[in-house]
């Protein structure tokens, strides 16, 4: 089979194409229609087509070949026991991702790196199972070695070379960040016009706070010391670069380094930044007007001036993109306006210090706010009616701000015991922002372009989620502080595979329906004969076995397939 390429005057098309004999005449056939160049281009995420097109061609005549193979026979019998610890049952999800693992480069950096420290484990097959575990079987880094086993290609290193690799790679972390985003390029677009940078907490399998280990505020109030991670992501939602901090840093602080370090090891410059409030310092955001660099962040209508919240809250002046009108909110419709957004701007300066304040209004977001507050209502009362105990302290989002205490009778005197009931003044205080939203920002672009940058705040969010749900980058359990960086190291390289394998395949399945996918990917070895397919076919697979150009849905694949796509993988 063979690749042609029709040209005419709108389009390129492409067709596979075969020479066959019919009646003792030579003819060609088409055996696929592959497509236009626009529409493979479009498809398939910015590869070029016509590289697509050859490796397609060449696995229509691999899998011609194969299909040639001689039938596989073996025999079992009822009456020969397995050996002990024998085992039979592998996962070869780890095929996916290492095809991306090599496209980063990462492979041939760790050579490098080898060669510049002059140890001679294999320091490629610990960093490649430390992620592909991290994907596929998270866990402590001594039920990693255990659990790698698990994967058709063994593990040639022992367990204290894993900790001796970690101290290695914490200091390798910035040269393998700068690699893994030159290398990511050539991959996926990388979207670098807008940046997102946040921060979480990760807790540790400990008490006793140590080095980077600190106790800092955690939304989850446990007892236990944390470091905090610094996240740059891209306008694409792919991770860009890390930090790891001791966990009682301001958060703050903590931008402006990383972003630096993004500067100067990756080479850009013109970009715009877009945090939350926590990280919105005037500091930040002046750092922000240098260059052609520019900020997003959000603002708290509540920690602004009287007359600039006012100004916010005000139901008259606004306005909706697309419409010249000036809106008022007590007279719009409800049910036409439900999905709409409306906005309103001012310039502000302060301490003179220009920036554009942006407030938005949304139904959908009102009613989201007042759903969210009647639940907190409710557990408030709950904890007026159980909880005595529990009811003196309270957050900026904690039910119990809801609640007051009452420590005087009628008469003022000064009571015996505190009475607690809602605190409806509160109540009522906070529902006047149900809808509202405000950011700030030095760009004087279009304001619906502005808001639509911002809304993808969330997929940060969602970086973080995959970090400590799917991958169970938490509890850590290590306590040397190189280790600990490079733990996060392998969970940030672990995030970037994993949104890479997004792309690749369009983002047409959820993260849980990918995970599961390639965690589910598992083959039984026979007979030293071959491995046969241990998995529920489904459509992610035949999108990945499409995407990767390796099919393992036959019957039984041999060994030499097999070990063939492993060594193409490397």
């Amino acid at each position: 089979m063979r690749l042609q390429v029709i040209k005419s005057k709108n389009a390129a098309s492409f067709y596979v194409i075969k020479t066959a004999y019919k009646d003792g005449k030579q003819k060609t056939i088409i055996v696929d229609k592959l497509g236009t160049y626009a529409n493979l281009l479009e498809k398939l995420n910015g590869e070029d087509p016509y590289e697509w097109a050859k490796k397609r061609v060449e696995e229509l005549n691999r899998q011609e070949q194969e299909s040639k193979l001689a039938d596989i026979q073996f025999s079992l019998s009822p009456n020969k026991k397995m050996k002990s610890n024998e085992k039979r049952l592998f996962n070869g999800g780890f095929l996916f991702l290492s095809h991306i693992y090599k496209q980063l480069g990462l492979s041939q950096l760790c050579k490098k790196i080898s060669k510049n420290h002059k140890f001679k484990y294999n320091l490629d097959s610990i960093l490649s199972r430390l992620i592909y575990s991290r994907i596929i079987y998270p866990d402590s880094k001594l039920a990693t070695y255990d659990l790698s086993k698990n994967f058709i290609e063994q593990p040639d290193f022992d367990l204290h070379q894993i900790y001796r690799a970690l101290d290695v790679l914490a200091k390798e972390s910035d040269s393998i960040q700068a690699t893994v985003y030159e290398n990511s390029l050539k991959i996926t677009p990388r979207d670098t016009r807008v940046l997102f940078y946040d921060c979480t907490n990760f807790y540790f399998e400990m008490e006793r706070e140590a080095g980077i280990k600190q106790y800092g505020y955690s939304k989850e109030h446990r007892p236990n010391p944390i470091v905090q991670m610094g996240l740059f992501m891209d306008g694409n939602g792919i991770p860009l670069s890390f930090c790891i901090n001791p966990g009682n840093t301001n958060e703050q602080v903590t931008l402006r380094p990383l972003e630096k370090k993004i500067i100067d090891d990756f080479g850009l410059s013109k970009f715009i930044v877009c945090t939350d409030a926590g990280l919105a310092s005037e500091e930040n955001r002046r750092f922000n007007t240098r260059g052609d660099r520019s900020f997003i962040t959000t603002q708290p209508i509540k920690k602004l001036k009287s007359f600039l919240q006012e100004w916010c809250l005000d139901g008259e002046g606004w306005l909706l993109h697309g419409s010249s009108k000036t809106y008022s909110l007590t007279d719009i419709d409800e049910e036409k306006f439900k999905d709409l957004t409306l906005y309103k701007e001012r310039w502000i300066n302060e301490n003179g210090f220009e920036q554009k304040l942006i407030v938005t209004y949304s139904i959908k977001y009102r009613n989201y706010m007042e759903t969210l507050r009647e639940r907190q209502i409710n557990r408030a009362e709950k904890l007026i009616n159980t909880s005595s105990d529990k009811l003196k302290k309270a957050s900026p989002s904690d039910c119990k701000r809801f609640i007051k205490e009452i420590s005087c009778t009628n008469n003022g005197e000064i009571a015996e015991k505190s009475a607690y009931s809602l605190n409806h003044e509160a109540i009522q205080n906070e529902s006047k922002y149900d809808g509202f939203y405000a950011v700030c920002t030095n760009i004087e672009d279009e304001t619906n372009e502005i808001i639509k940058i911002n809304k993808k705040r969330w997929e940060i969010e969602e970086c973080f989620r995959i970090m400590k749900t799917e991958f169970k980058s938490r509890p850590v359990y290590l306590s040397d502080d190189e280790r600990i960086r490079a733990h996060f190291l392998t969970c940030y390289l672990a995030l970037v595979i994993f949104r890479l394998l997004e792309k690749k395949l369009n983002n047409e399945f959820t993260c849980e329906q990918i995970i599961d996918a390639i965690r589910n990917y598992n083959f039984l070895e026979i007979n030293k004969k071959g491995y046969i397919p241990a998995y529920q076919g489904s459509a992610i697979y035949d999108r990945l076995h499409e995407q990767f150009g390796f099919y393992n849905d036959a019957e039984i694949v041999t060994y030499e397939q097999m070990h063939k796509i492993i060594k193409n993988n490397k």
